[in-house]
């Protein structure tokens, strides 16, 4: 199988969108709608798309957030989403978009990339958890190890605080779960 990775152009949005709304089902539109506002804000760093044979099943977005650091803020990247075609999973293409993270973020000068996932999945990709290096999730809904982080060379010690959001996470309340979802991976019941 040879999948292709690139840098995504204007004519690849529909072919993503696509992708997101079939891997995230009833929550792709919301995830395409806050995509579009992010390249709308300026906000989307860069968008991958993962192709076979011509075809788009596979797509990984960088946007922008930042660093709340004693020092200054930090500019610093969000990958968000990663989404393959239900009918191209397992076959290591989220795998091989992951792989090209760290090199298209440290060419953008980040010296961190966050994401909110599985810390089994990430964590075998080389993520860690963010609170592991002194950084601070932007919600409490967000599960502490949920809240993932890759440093990157030009990460330095002092580079610790809460991650910030831009504003469009937060207006369409994407940001961490919700009950029953949040109470149902905690273990517990749902708050009245």
């Amino acid at each position: 199988m040879a999948v292709e990775v690139r840098e995504a152009g204007d004519v690849d949005t529909p072919a993503l969108e696509a992708v997101v709304e079939a891997a995230f089902g009833g929550h792709g539109v919301a995830i395409n709608d806050v995509m579009a506002r992010l390249r709308g804000a300026d906000d989307m760093a860069v968008e991958l798309v993962a192709e076979l044979d011509g075809e788009v099943v596979g797509c990984v977005a960088l946007s922008r957030a930042w660093l709340d650091a004693r020092e200054r803020l930090v500019d610093v990247l969000v990958l968000s989403p990663l989404a393959v075609a239900p009918d191209h999973q397992r076959q290591g293409i989220g795998a091989r978009l992951l792989a090209e993270v760290p090199g298209v973020a440290e060419r953008l000068g980040a010296p961190l990339v966050f994401l909110e996932g599985d810390p089994g999945y990430y964590g075998r990709h080389g993520w860690s958890a963010a609170s592991d290096h002194g950084l601070e999730r932007p919600s409490l809904r967000i599960p502490e190890p949920a809240c993932q982080v890759l440093l990157l060379r030009g990460h330095e010690p002092w580079m610790t605080g809460h991650l910030v959001y831009p504003d469009v996470w937060w207006r369409l309340d994407l940001v961490g779960l919700r009950d029953p979802d949040l109470a149902a991976l905690e273990g517990a019941a749902p708050r009245p």
